[in-house]
């Protein structure tokens, strides 16, 4: 019983981590880049970037078998079961070379370096998706918070949330993003330079 108490403990710890990680040193403002209360759902629902993609975006659907079958355990429990990797864990939280960041799932591309940035969270930050169409927005009230997910728009896998507590990026969003649900396409002669930009 105490061992399943743990491991149950464990996992709220991960997911309330995105959330909490830097509340501290990162209050939230009362308004943002026209986004309203960080509070107020219907300010979370809308992307700061609300850019169309130049070519259809389509659809990707399998079955959960498949899925298993095509992702690996650690992809299968965040993008398919809404899991959250540990903080500070990931592949691509201090990775900041050049290119573009696809959707490990199904390939669509999600976001690019040009706005990834070092919130100091643990989990990849960007302040914004490559097109509005790209990602989902959707209410998450799980674990009893208040929350809006962020999900692939072709897939509907799972990739993190959204949180207005970013008042030094243009967008004053902070998509975080978990690494394992990302695959990074380096640009063309962007090399392999990763490096950690200070923390603002």
């Amino acid at each position: 019983m105490s061992v399943y108490l743990i491991v149950i403990v464990a996992v709220g710890l991960s997911v309330l981590g995105c959330n909490a990680q830097d509340s501290a040193n990162n209050p939230r403002p009362t308004s943002q880049a026209g986004t309203g209360a960080a509070n107020d759902k219907s300010a979370m629902t809308v992307p700061a970037t609300t850019a169309t993609s130049a070519e259809p975006i389509g659809h990707v659907e399998h079955t959960d078998a498949e899925w298993r079958k095509l992702l690996s355990a650690e992809q299968y429990n965040v993008l398919r079961q809404k899991g959250t990797e540990r903080a500070f864990t990931g592949e691509y939280d201090h990775t900041f070379a050049k290119g573009a960041y696809a959707c490990a799932a199904c390939g669509l591309e999600l976001f690019t370096s040009d706005t990834k940035f070092n919130s100091g969270c643990g989990w990849p930050a960007f302040y914004a998706a490559k097109a509005g169409d790209r990602v989902k927005l959707t209410p998450d009230y799980s674990f009893g918070m208040k929350r809006v997910e962020v999900t692939c728009a072709r897939c509907g896998s799972h990739l993190g949330h959204i949180f207005d507590d970013a008042p030094d990026q243009p967008t004053g969003q902070r998509y975080c993003i978990n690494s394992v649900s990302l695959k990074f396409i380096p640009a063309a002669g962007g090399g392999d330079e990763k490096k950690t930009p200070a923390t603002k």
